[in-house]
């Protein structure tokens, strides 16, 4: 007894900073429940908001790239910026809703961003020129590159019996989040050679081989279920391109932080981060899939 009392004392210091087994073990096992429970949740909201049509799509996607937007400014802000933010912002909601107006629209908001930071520019003596450049990177970066999604879920084909859009829209997020989760399991159990470790040094090129196997496979399941356009060669080329721009567009916001000295851009969703943490790769990779898509001449 005398034995397991001195034992215990020893390692009430390494207990209390929860460096024992069973604390590593549950903490990690809390940390794995949060992330998933958390995923969850924002898998299904995208999910039922792109089944439900354009409209609570575009609310849900606008909202994302509002996030985004703020989250980058915030970035931006440690890194010695001052973006205006209610420009920044305001353009990329617009951008979002563009697909669901008149051709025009896009032209309109992009020209009235450049504008207005043109105008803020001249009369507010702080501004730099950098200032003005980060302002109209935020919204294009965030809310233009969600807008393909947006301009995937309008497509009208009333000729199909199903719903074209709604699930071409959800394979090509499917896409790139399959992508990721295989990227991260691959990499965890086989990852030995590192991709560009001073950026992400987690990242493996095994872990990048799954990612493009994952995105493949959806791009090929939707060439199986029929969807338009989908051919076999446009599913092989749509899966490789879409699941390595999305590792780019992630690796460009890991740059991002790795020059701000942050981990996560923000702490909107537990156990990922910020809104552009789990949104970055959906960034690049969804105006991916639209030009793929466009290539295949459905859009």
């Amino acid at each position: 007894m005398d034995k397991y009392e001195r034992k215990r004392d020893e390692r009430e210091e390494l207990r209390l900073e929860g460096g024992t087994r069973s604390s590593r073990v549950r903490s990690g096992t809390e940390k794995l429940l949060t992330r998933t429970l958390s995923g969850l949740f924002y898998s299904v909201t995208v999910l039922v908001c792109i089944f439900w049509g354009p409209v609570p799509c575009a609310v849900l996607f606008c909202a994302m790239a509002w996030l985004c937007c703020s989250e980058f400014f915030r970035i931006a802000r440690m890194l010695g910026r001052m973006p205006n933010e209610l420009i920044g912002l305001t353009a990329a909601v617009a951008f979002v809703v563009c697909p669901l107006l008149p051709d025009v629209a896009l032209m309109v908001v992009f020209s009235l961003l450049v504008l207005s930071c043109g105008v803020w520019f001249v009369w507010t003596a702080r501004a730099s020129i950098s200032d003005a450049a980060i302002t109209v990177l935020g919204p294009v970066y965030t809310g233009f590159l969600l807008s393909s999604v947006m301009y995937v879920r309008v497509i009208d084909i009333p000729s199909q019996p199903m719903p074209v859009a709604a699930l071409l829209t959800f394979g090509v997020i499917s896409s790139i989040w399959m992508s990721d989760a295989a990227a991260y399991f691959v990499g965890q159990r086989f990852g030995r050679h590192k991709m560009v470790p001073k950026i992400s040094p987690h990242k493996t090129w095994e872990g990048f081989a799954g990612g493009m196997v994952g995105s493949v496979f959806v791009w090929l399941i939707m060439w199986v279920v029929g969807l338009p356009c989908v051919t076999l060669p446009l599913a092989l080329l749509g899966g490789v391109c879409v699941g390595a721009v999305g590792v780019i567009g992630d690796l460009f916001e890991s740059r991002l932080k790795r020059a701000a000295g942050v981990k996560d851009s923000g702490n909107f969703l537990p156990g990922h981060g910020g809104m552009l943490d789990r949104t970055d790769s959906i960034l690049f990779g969804s105006m991916t899939a639209f030009f793929i898509l466009r290539l295949g001449g459905l859009l």
